[in-house]
């Protein structure tokens, strides 16, 4: 049997684990993994979990214990957290040596050439479609704080939200005061909203959704009209934090908060 012409890396294995390869590269990866039972062992491992969460997932609303089931939940959450946590290391391994090679040639081409004068229009790319989810749920918990006929649900339990959802909420720095909790629909799915008292930035909305893909994105900050909106992805999970800023000193802080949020994750 001839050998893939193309060597098969640990992000081909996650994305197999994750469906999000091409029948033909599928197998490509099933003939790495016949020639290598570590490996192997690893991925059925990571397809075990993932069924597992899912198979929760869809039996939840059927379930006779709904305590029952959420513990399940989160418990096949937990274990398929820390399976992907393997590969997120391994990533961001990858792209810091990447991010350090594109530097030294930036600065060698800079001493060379001179600046090279990218603008900033031309570098950044388009705001991800959940950006909008983002902003629209903000948008709606600023009229429920309006109403006193709906208060809000302050009540906050990370591991509950995540057996509900499979959405890994970051660690809320100390000091932030969480003012509504809500489960939002959105285009990919059930989201999560939060309303929080964040110190410097004022009142903001932290939003977390299940895109569909697995990526890792730094925390980018983009202006959305009144708004600004900071959008990172860790994962399979993606997440915004929207807040209405002004001066360029608000901007910053809202950014070095999204940083620090998405820091917590890893």
């Amino acid at each position: 049997m001839s050998q893939p012409v193309d060597p098969v890396s640990g992000d081909d294995l996650q994305a197999y684990v994750d469906d999000q390869l091409g029948v033909a590269r599928r197998i490509d990866v099933e003939a790495y993994l016949s020639a290598n039972p570590a490996a192997a062992s690893r991925v059925m491992g990571d397809l075990r979990i993932r069924d597992e969460l899912r198979l929760a997932l869809a039996e939840t609303p059927r379930a006779a214990s709904t305590a029952t089931a959420r513990l399940a939940t989160a418990e096949a959450a937990r274990r398929l957290q820390g399976a992907l946590a393997r590969a997120r290391w391994t990533r961001r391994l990858r792209i810091a040596a990447m991010v350090a090679l594109l530097v030294g040639a930036g600065w060698m081409a800079n001493a060379q050439f001179g600046h090279l004068g990218v603008s900033r229009v031309v570098a950044s790319a388009l705001p991800p479609a959940y950006l909008e989810d983002a902003v629209r749920a903000h948008r709606t918990a600023r009229v429920r704080a309006d109403m006193p006929s709906l208060p809000g649900a302050s009540r906050y339990d990370p591991a509950e939200i995540r057996a509900a959802t499979a959405i890994v909420m970051p660690v809320l720095p100390e000091g932030w005061k969480v003012a509504d909790v809500q489960v939002f629909p959105s285009t990919f799915g059930p989201s999560v909203e939060m309303t929080v008292e964040a110190g410097e930035i004022g009142t903001a909305s932290l939003f977390a959704v299940r895109p569909g893909g697995f990526d890792v994105v730094p925390a980018t900050t983009v202006p959305r009209d009144e708004l600004t909106a900071a959008y990172w992805q860790v994962g399979e999970v993606a997440y915004a934090l929207v807040a209405q800023t002004g001066p360029a000193a608000d901007t910053k802080d809202l950014d070095r908060a999204a940083a620090r949020l998405a820091r917590t994750l890893y």
